[in-house]
């Protein structure tokens, strides 16, 4: 067997895995490279496989980096089934429709910006179309989580739960006699919202993520009390509070601790908007999908409230809805995304109030090298926004412990069960990842960690 990783190859982005076995040809997700320009242009490159040649596509779960080279993949020729869990097709459905729509949006802007200098051949195509998006989503095949299935011949798969997001799952392959684990993204055991995963009891070959394998978070407690400490400081200073947040999982688990802090510990009731219409739409999923939470989650539901929808909280679904809250001046709570700041709605309340003193920046998520994130994370004190440079005044405090990915503690014991196994390190900034790697090989490990679209012999 053959394994090509044609993305989160000493990266934290583009998910992409082909596995070569004696009679089949698989893939382990196809997602977008995002952060910088210098990963986003791989979007362009070709596959490094026959699209038409592939005999199935498995998903581990819907986030735009799993699941956002889709429709391209279905572009150059893949006309066969996407297997992937019931959670994962609703929320892939919401992910990629909303690529499609930014990338025909950004083609139509940045034609018209060209025609204006004479320069409209030099602006690239949108890499798919809402209809490409459309054949992708219509390719899915739900399968079950813990039943063995066959996707194609001598191969099966078992879905089993990742704790990650909503319908995440971690993928036990069986082909050429290998049992083979593809880990996907697995969860923070101390997740509010969803159970830790259970480790393989064993396996041959483990594909495993190591976003997070240079440190443990904080405990669920300890995170939950400086959210709460934080949201009470920052809204004393009187300003409006920004919470950038990725649209599935992490818009739900703040809105979730947003309910409990002012149920339970009496926080003042602020106005808080939902400034995002993708988070709407998955905050809708989660609401249906209350059997894969944890029980205090869904015994708010049995009481008849609603854990995802704290008192004050307001859906901005219309553009012209989302510009009224730059009029608010102080008193509100914003959850907006992009996560990590690279676009959306984010940097429109970013440019209207990092400049206040008064107003306050809740960082709860990764920030990736090369984002706006990051730099704020680092301490810029100015910033370039939509053209504008911004003066950084706004506080700016960072919440480590929501993470949705398990930290290095969480991995080894995900690990552990198969000590035999050959462990391949994929999702992970280069130096993460080898130091990740030193420290299982000293333990007597055997580990590679793939170049990208660089095959490697299983």
């Amino acid at each position: 067997m053959k394994l090509t990783c044609a993305g989160a190859a000493r990266t934290v982005t583009g998910s992409c895995h082909h596995l070569a076995t004696s009679s089949t040809n698989l893939l382990v997700d196809c997602g977008l490279f995002q952060g910088p320009s210098a990963l986003r242009v791989r979007n362009y490159e070709p596959f490094p496989f026959a699209a038409d040649e592939l005999d199935s596509v498995l998903l581990t779960h819907g986030h735009l980096d799993h699941v956002g080279r889709l429709p391209r993949l279905f572009k150059q020729g893949y006309r066969g089934t996407v297997y992937c869990t019931q959670g994962t097709s609703e929320i892939a459905e919401i992910i990629l429709r909303d690529s499609a729509k930014i990338q025909q949006e950004d083609f139509e802007r940045d034609l018209r910006k060209a025609k204006r200098s004479g320069r409209e051949s030099e602006v690239e195509d949108p890499l798919y179309t809402l209809e490409d998006a459309e054949r992708a989503i219509a390719s899915f095949e739900v399968v079950p989580f813990d039943k063995r299935v066959e996707v194609a011949s001598g191969v099966a798969v078992t879905c089993r739960p990742a704790g990650h997001i909503l319908g995440s799952a971690y993928l036990e392959v069986e082909a050429d006699g290998a049992r083979i684990v593809f880990s996907g993204d697995l969860g923070n055991r101390g997740s509010a919202l969803h159970f830790p995963a259970e480790p393989p009891s064993g396996c041959d070959i483990m594909l495993l993520e190591t976003t997070y394998a240079d440190r443990k978070h904080r405990s669920r407690e300890a995170t939950e009390a400086e959210f709460e400490q934080v949201v009470r400081t920052a809204l004393k200073r009187g300003g409006n509070v920004m919470i950038p947040t990725f649209a599935v999982e992490r818009a739900q688990q703040v809105l979730y601790e947003l309910y409990r802090a002012i149920h339970e510990r009496d926080l003042p009731q602020p106005r808080i908007f939902v400034d995002s219409p993708m988070a709407t739409r998955v905050t809708r999923q989660y609401e249906a999908g209350i059997e894969e939470l944890r029980p205090e989650v869904a015994e708010v539901f049995a009481h008849g409230e609603d854990p995802f929808f704290p008192p004050g909280l307001e859906y901005t679904v219309k553009a012209e809805d989302s510009r009224k809250i730059n009029d608010i001046h102080g008193g509100a709570i914003i959850i907006a995304s992009s996560g990590m700041m690279t676009g959306g709605r984010i940097l429109h309340h970013l440019k209207h109030n990092l400049w206040r003193n008064e107003a306050s920046l809740i960082i709860v998520g990764y920030q990736a090298e090369g984002t706006l994130g990051r730099a704020l994370l680092n301490g810029a004190r100015r910033v370039h926004i939509y053209g504008d440079e911004i003066a950084v005044r706004a506080s700016i405090h960072t919440i480590n412990g929501f993470s949705a990915h398990a930290d290095k503690d969480d991995l080894l014991a995900f690990a552990k069960p198969s000590s035999d196994a050959h462990l391949i390190l994929v999702h992970g900034e280069e130096d993460v990842m080898t130091g990740f790697a030193k420290e299982l090989r000293a333990a007597g490990r055997r580990v590679d960690c793939p170049e990208l679209d660089v095959p490697l012999d299983l």
